[in-house]
């Protein structure tokens, strides 16, 4: 599985073999085709990827820093375990950042970054025509996430919410074949990214808002 990028051109952009391959593994971990505590072969990953080891090597000290990998002297490297207790430190932090990145997106986004995300939010209209299954939709969720991150034009605060995004989105993996609908999370998108679009920051913000508080009752929901 490459790097998620739903939508022809939505998260295009040129970068290194490094990056990339970072940005690959990170996804597999995220989407968990790496289980979780699965050892790391970075040997295998770099034969899978069509690159060398010192890229993936790279990638794995980065993603140790995103607490998505562990090393172990003379042990190797681990996927990390997915840990539920986590989910109210994750979500009480993105229930004031979310909110602060929508602002900022709809206040300051680029012509470029409204187009994508004008784009993507016709494009989840028509996932039912699409017919699109649970991980689908949670590929969706990650662009729309990523893309309004992007649009906030604050790279701290996108690097922050990207971690933060990446480890709530390994929970929402755990537990996608308790949830009965996923599709209905993602709908809610739209009038988030119409808000961001039209500029309306305070809709904005408050729908982002509404939206984390959702994803939590969700997860706990099932758990």
């Amino acid at each position: 599985m490459s790097a998620v990028s739903v939508g022809p051109g939505l998260l295009a952009e040129p970068i290194s073999l490094a990056e990339q391959s970072y940005r690959d593994i990170r996804d597999r971990l995220i989407m968990l085709d790496i289980h979780p505590g699965e050892p790391i072969n970075d040997g295998q990953l770099a034969l899978e990827l069509g690159v060398g080891r010192t890229p993936v090597r790279e990638a794995l000290k980065r993603l140790e820093i995103d607490h998505l990998v562990i090393s172990y002297p003379r042990r190797g490297t681990f996927a990390t375990i997915v840990d539920i207790t986590e989910l109210a430190d994750v979500s009480e932090l993105r229930r004031s950042l979310e909110p602060l990145a929508a602002r900022k997106a709809a206040l300051s986004a680029s012509d470029a970054d409204r187009n994508a995300l004008r784009d993507l939010a016709r494009d989840i209209e028509r996932l039912e025509d699409k017919k699109v299954d649970k991980r689908g939709l949670m590929q969706y969720d990650l662009s729309v996430h990523r893309l309004i991150y992007r649009a906030a034009g604050n790279p701290h605060l996108e690097e922050t919410l990207i971690r933060l995004d990446n480890l709530a989105t390994r929970i929402w993996c755990l537990v996608l074949d308790k949830v009965p609908t996923v599709s209905g999370h993602i709908e809610e998108h739209v009038d988030l990214l119409d808000a961001i679009v039209a500029g309306d920051s305070e809709a904005a913000e408050a729908m982002a808002l509404a939206h984390i508080t959702s994803f939590e009752q969700t997860i706990r929901a099932v758990l």
